[in-house]
């Protein structure tokens, strides 16, 4: 509720005056003020004579409006009549005038006569235009009409004198204008009358005044009928132009008058108002001289002949009148409230440059408007609003940099300038508000948190636990295992995916918490990962502070489920989910991303805070931390003046310390381990009882020559410290020391940017000592050790202290690389997959990049303890759970590595996508008792994401690897050494099935499952649900050798040729025996094991049998990573093959056990097809011989 304006019994006195001063005309704007021999002041009036001027009065009724902040000055509201002093002057005698009827031709003459004397014309005022400033000239145009007709004839003002008559003219009244002189315009050529110094105004009054009539030879009345005839084809041109150029229908603006109160300032700096809390007045096309003075909430205007435009945007809540340069807005009476003055910025407008610019209409108007709120309120706090909305020509502003290139998007061929002397004179009114099409915003730049908000909502609609399984899967599948399948899955949305698309702006900045990138503003923090398309690790720490815009992105929004679905069948039926979770990131590439203000060095930063200590306890480390949540930061921020004087103490100033030197060490990283929490105690803390675990790591680094001294950060550029120890030779370079870097507290921002192989600069601001980093390390290392280099430094890194990236190593010159090669003989080596794959490997820890291929959650092994300590938190998965990562080397490659990650460290992970280029770093290499070879996450493991995940990949809950169909291969190609080949493809011959074997299971503890129940009994079972679940073993050969291949489920129908109908059968009746299997074999004496009297057994035999299922199938299959029989190297043995009456004898080696993946069959036309592919193969393939 709005109060009324405090009263105070005050007499105000003095002059009204324009504010003219000796020889500074130009200071005169048209603005009335009150001045005495004390100063002056502004003030608004609703009525003014021009006999009141430089006269003294009494103000008996007025409000003053103070000063709100530094760009508005106060102003007086005179809210009645001010009563004169002095007596009133005399009034003129009778003067000869010439009415505009005889006036109008003198201005459609094509032949102006330039020493014609000086007119008084007088008639009714039927329009008066806004006062103008363009190239800082001050004017106004007015229409007088002939009293008897329609006929009007404009008038510029524009004598800095003159202006004050804006404020006397009323519509509708009479007057009279002498010392008129004709002139005509330069860009249109048009001609007007103009007034001259010796002009005044008078008030029309009939007994006062006599009508002059004009040479009846210079009215030119055959040009004027040519002009109106002209002007009317021209008229009619136009509008057949615009309506062959109009690619849809457009809507044309009504033209209306309006009385109303406001009630609201939406945004002054915008000229937008809303009266009677219905309707938006734009006042953006009508230039506002006078700051806007008088329209504050409550106050009454009268608009006339203004534009009213109905939903011209369609998140627009309100119906828009706006005011052309033919619009009039009177104010009829001041506001009794006390609101705020809010003054409209003449200069620096970003609003009004971007409309002229771009000559917008309204609808792209007010779009620019929600955009430029939006992007201030989210950012103001964390630069100023000066230097957010600031406009220079060489120097453009954030916000800019921001919306330029999206306007350009939208009026690409609208690059004409407004002209606004057309707009007021043409007799065919045109302007930008004439026609309008509602708009549809393209493109839309939300807030963080409603980026999240939104990526959430659209994660989760329409979502059903049974899209993430293959429902031909999910049927086998136990509680267990069903359940763990849904518990974590992710959706991926681009731009594209939202209407409107969604630009993604953000401050960047590094959690000192969870140690990972983010993009922040005022709302909230959106995580994010961040790689470069050169493959390069991102390291720019530049880019702290800095504010981006992001196009091409990829949301990323985890799902977490808590489930106890019995069987598949439940899927529907969500009362089964207990609980639901999610995490929403983004990820992007540093080439896509467009920087819209940069940083100001951090080093600068912390010299301008003042005197800073370079050690913190604990106490001081937790408070940092606060301070970079975002709701901390904007209470820093948001000081009233935080913003005041920051461009002048860029260089230093009263609140800057003394010493600007800092020292400097340049350091290559050799190591970096990952992140996790760990028991480390810092020497002041050894005396408490209870230690909490720290999130904090650690990286090995090795000290490029000596410290250095600089007078001020800005100096630290090149790298001196490169030139030293290539120029010394070998000696020098063995000098060099190896450090221990500990991270912890606020440090842990550092650790996104830190990479292996990278040279990097540690700064310590305000310091002069060049033994710091010495004497910091913990312990301390006496003098008498520094000269051993067996000795390394352990150094806990400062808060204070500035990370800064220099190059990487493998892009200096040759003469520094040189130098490097002999002090990086450490380093850790990136071996390839096939590598760590090969039997001759020997490493234990090992570093490889590869492309995710597909992640699964699975149950951690049972002989193995989760490491961290079991009341951590932070991660939404259970502390039995392990992700499992398969990568291949190459896309498409058909070797991959298994690599496999607790839900310990996956807290701190993020990108691990299938598609995702990824560089792994010191993982523990295994070897299973199958002779597979794996890779586990450990404590001193790290990734790094090379590159992004395509966006065309297929949902996740696709199998991985659908896109691209297996290469050929030929049995006697695969080795068993060769024990990690994704999936390949074989042309075979089914010879033979050995086993088959059809059982109902319990979902819960998998035993047999017959009659509806579980047939556990100690203890007994609850469950009340089965599975089923089928496996069968054939014999297949393609040729070249023999292989057994493990068939499941649905690859056993297929294998035995039975249709879905028929195996739907064969399962229902294997429910009431719980389970039927059936051994087949080419051995003697191998039989049948069921009782004679079970038809399905005998059925399945008799399939079994049956010479239709010796036949060519296509079979897509993987190699078993887990047989039944390990099978160790042999030589090749001789076997006996029979083929009709003939015998063959050959030379093979042992059957590898394969793992079918998918089968076909295989038509005529498609075998021979594919027969002759093999054949092409064969010339390169190595071929085991056969004799007959």
């Amino acid at each position: 509720m709005q109060r009324t304006l405090p009263r105070t019994y005050l007499i105000l006195v003095g002059y009204l005056a324009d504010g003219r001063q000796e020889n500074k005309e130009k200071l005169v704007d048209g603005c009335l003020y009150v001045k005495d021999n004390t100063g002056i002041i502004p003030c608004e009036l609703l009525h003014f004579e021009l006999d009141w001027l430089d006269s003294l009065f009494v103000f008996p009724s007025w409000s003053y409006i103070p000063q709100t902040d530094q760009s508005a000055a106060e102003y007086l509201e005179i809210l009645v009549d001010p009563v004169p002093v002095n007596a009133p002057k005399e009034v003129l005698h009778s003067i000869p005038v010439t009415s505009p009827v005889p006036a109008e031709p003198l201005l459609t003459s094509r032949i102006l006569r330039k020493k014609r004397s000086k007119l008084t014309v007088a008639g009714e005022l039927t329009r008066l235009g806004p006062l103008l400033c363009v190239h800082h000239k001050t004017f106004f145009f007015l229409f007088l009409k002939c009293f008897a007709s329609a006929v009007c004839v404009p008038v510029l003002v524009q004598k800095p004198s003159q202006l004050l008559w804006h404020h006397v003219f009323q519509l509708g009244h009479r007057y009279t204008i002498t010392g008129l002189s004709m002139s005509s315009l330069k860009k249109s050529g048009q001609t007007i009358f103009i007034t001259s110094a010796s002009s005044c105004l008078l008030p029309y009054c009939a007994e006062q005044v006599r009508e002059q009539p004009l040479d009846s030879a210079s009215q030119g009345e055959s040009t004027q009928s040519s002009s109106l005839e002209t002007a009317e084809q021209l008229s009619c041109s136009l509008q057949l132009e615009a309506e062959e150029e109009r690619p849809r229908p457009t809507k044309e603006s009504k033209i209306i008058s309006y009385v109303g109160f406001v009630t609201k300032v939406l945004n002054v700096q915008a000229g937008l108002f809303l009266l009677d809390n219905q309707v938006c007045l734009c006042l953006a096309y009508q230039p506002l001289l006078t700051s806007a003075r008088g329209l504050r909430p409550g106050a009454c205007v009268e608009l006339i002949d203004v534009h009213l435009l109905q939903k011209p945007l369609a998140s627009f809540p309100f119906t828009v009148l706006g005011a052309c340069l033919n619009s009039m807005v009177v104010l009829k009476s001041f506001s009794r409230l006390s609101t705020p003055y809010q003054p409209l910025a003449s200069s620096g407008n970003l609003c009004l440059q971007l409309l002229f610019r771009f000559n917008l209409g309204m609808p792209l108007y007010l779009w620019l408007v929600s955009l430029l709120e939006t992007f201030e309120e989210r950012f103001s706090c964390f630069f100023g609003r000066r230097r957010l909305l600031s406009s220079m020509h060489q120097n453009p502003g954030a916000a800019e940099k921001f919306l330029v290139p999206l306007l350009q998007a939208m009026v690409p061929d609208r690059e004409e300038a407004r002209d606004i002397y057309n707009e007021i004179l043409s007799e065919i009114h045109q302007c930008p508000l004439q026609k309008y099409l509602t708009l549809n915003p393209p493109c839309h730049a939300p807030s963080l948190s409603a980026v999240s908000r939104v990526a959430e909502q659209k994660s989760w609609e329409g979502f059903r636990p049974s899209q993430l399984l293959s429902p031909l899967e999910a049927q086998h599948m136990g509680t267990q295992e069903l359940n763990r399948r849904l518990a974590w899955s992710y959706c991926t949305l681009s731009a594209e995916s939202f209407q409107p698309q969604l630009i993604l702006l953000g401050v960047l900045r590094v959690s000192s918490r969870s140690s990972s990138l983010q993009l922040q503003d005022r709302s909230s923090a959106l995580r994010c990962v961040i790689s470069r398309k050169d493959g390069s690790p991102f390291a720019q720490t530049a880019l702290i502070g800095s504010l981006l815009r992001v196009e091409n992105y990829q949301l990323v929004v985890e799902r977490f489920l808590k489930t106890d679905f019995p069987s598949w069948e439940h899927l529907e039926n969500l009362e089964h989910v207990r609980e639901k979770k999610n995490i929403v990131y983004v990820q992007f590439y540093l080439e896509d991303v467009q920087v819209l203000h940069a940083a100001e060095g951090q080093i600068q930063k912390g010299l301008r805070s003042g005197n800073s200590s370079s050690l913190r306890n604990k106490k001081d480390v937790s408070t940092a931390s606060e301070l970079e949540t975002p709701e901390a930061k904007m209470l820093k921020l948001e000081d009233p003046n935080a913003d005041t004087g920051r461009d002048e103490n860029c260089q230093g100033g009263p609140s800057s310390p003394i010493t600007t030197s800092c020292v400097s060490q340049l350091f290559l990283v050799t190591q970096k381990e990952g992140l996790m929490s760990r028991n480390y105690q810092l020497p002041a803390e050894g005396d408490k009882e209870e230690h909490e675990l720290q999130c904090c790591f650690q990286a090995t680094v090795l000290w490029l020559g000596r410290p250095q001294l600089w007078s001020h950060p800005r100096e630290t550029g090149n790298l001196l410290e490169l030139e030293d120890t290539g120029c010394g030779g070998k000696e020098d370079v063995t000098q060099q020391e190896q450090a221990l870097l500990l991270f912890l507290g606020r440090s842990l921002r550092w650790f996104p940017f830190l990479h292996v192989d990278g040279l990097y600069r540690f700064t310590v601001p305000c310091c002069s000592d060049l033994e710091v980093f010495y004497k910091l390390c913990s312990p301390p290392v006496p003098s008498t050790f520094l000269s051993r280099t067996s000795c390394p430094l352990c150094l806990l890194v400062q808060d204070n202290w500035h990370l800064e990236h220099k190059t990487w190593i493998s892009c200096l010159p040759e003469h520094q690389l040189t130098a490097l090669s002999v002090l990086t003989g450490m380093d850790q080596r990136t071996a390839s997959i096939p590598e760590v794959l090969s039997s001759s490997f020997t490493g234990s820890l090992v570093s490889f990049c590869g492309e995710v291929v597909e992640r699964t959650l699975c149950a951690s092994p049972k002989n193995e303890k989760p490491p961290g300590h079991p009341k951590q938190t932070g991660t939404l998965l259970s502390r039995d759970h392990s992700v499992k990562l398969s990568v291949s080397a190459a896309p498409g490659s058909p070797v991959v590595m298994d690599i496999y990650i607790t839900a310990t460290y996956l807290q701190h992970l993020r990108g691990l996508l299938p598609g995702a280029k990824i560089l792994f770093q010191n993982l523990e290499r295994k070897i299973s008792r199958f002779h597979n070879v794996y890779c586990t996450y450990i404590a001193s493991s790290c990734v790094s994401i090379l590159s992004l995940p395509a966006s065309h990949l297929p949902f996740p809950s696709s199998p991985a690897g659908e896109a691209s169909s297996p290469s050929l291969v030929l049995l006697s190609s695969l080795r068993p050494q060769l024990q990690n080949v994704a999936q390949a493809r074989i042309l075979c011959h089914l010879s033979c099935v050995l086993t088959v074997c059809l059982q109902w299971i319990c979902s819960l503890c998998s035993c047999i499952f017959k009659e509806g129940r579980c047939t556990r009994h100690n203890p007994p079972c609850p469950s009340q649900t089965g599975v089923r679940q089928a496996s069968a073993r054939v014999l297949v050969e393609d040729g070249t050798g023999e292989a057994v291949v493990l068939c499941r489920n649905e690859h056993v129908a297929a294998v035995l040729g039975l249709s879905l109908l028929e195996w739907e059968a064969v399962q229902n009746c294997v429910q009431s025996r719980g389970s039927v299997c059936i051994q087949h074999g080419e051995a003697p004496g191998t039989g049948c094991l069921e009782e004679p009297e079970d038809l399905v057994a005998c059925y399945l035999r008799s399939l079994c049998r049956s010479p239709l299922i010796c036949r060519p199938i296509l079979l897509d299959f993987s190699l078993d990573r887990k047989p039944s029989k390990i099978l160790q190297p042999a030589p090749l043995q001789l076997r006996n093959f029979r083929c009709g009456e003939v015998e063959f004898v050959s030379r093979v080696g042992p059957r590898p056990s394969l793992l079918c993946l998918k089968v076909e069959e295989v038509g005529q036309d498609a075998l021979g097809y594919l027969n002759s592919q093999r054949m092409s193969r064969t010339s390169s393939s190595s071929w085991v011989g056969a004799t007959a």
